[in-house]
């Protein structure tokens, strides 16, 4: 895989394991809240859906993590397919996400964007 693969491959993993942090152990913060869902209102009847997304972030960004790993350790067969695999994910994810809640489309751009990068970059 190209350098610029690997590049928004970490970026994606860097974003989602540092949103799913701040989901998980920032949320009750106000500034975190309004940075994650544009409004510093908290929603205590989201708590369980919200802690189970931030997990679902923080393992999909170990998941890049672990094939990036593996295609510089001599197991590219594995790397290539987390790579692909998880930004494809990523990429279908974030365009549900825009069209299930389009007000949070920021959001959505971030999940997607450096996937979507990666994958173009490794069909060169």
């Amino acid at each position: 895989m190209n350098l610029v693969t690997q590049v928004f491959v970490l970026l994606a993993a860097v974003t989602h394991i540092v949103v799913g942090t701040l989901e998980r152990f920032f949320y009750h913060r106000p500034a975190v809240r309004v940075f994650l869902t544009t409004s510093p209102a908290d929603a205590p009847q989201v708590t369980l859906w919200r802690s189970g997304v931030a997990v679902y972030n923080i393992l999909l960004g170990l998941g890049l993590i672990a094939g990036f790993i593996a295609l510089h350790t001599g197991d590219t067969t594995v790397g290539r397919t987390l790579i692909v695999y998880l930004c494809a994910f990523l990429v279908v994810s974030g365009v549900l996400f825009y069209v299930s809640f389009p007000r949070l489309w920021r959001g959505a751009v971030g999940q997607a964007l450096a996937p979507a990068v990666a994958l173009a970059a490794a069909a060169f």
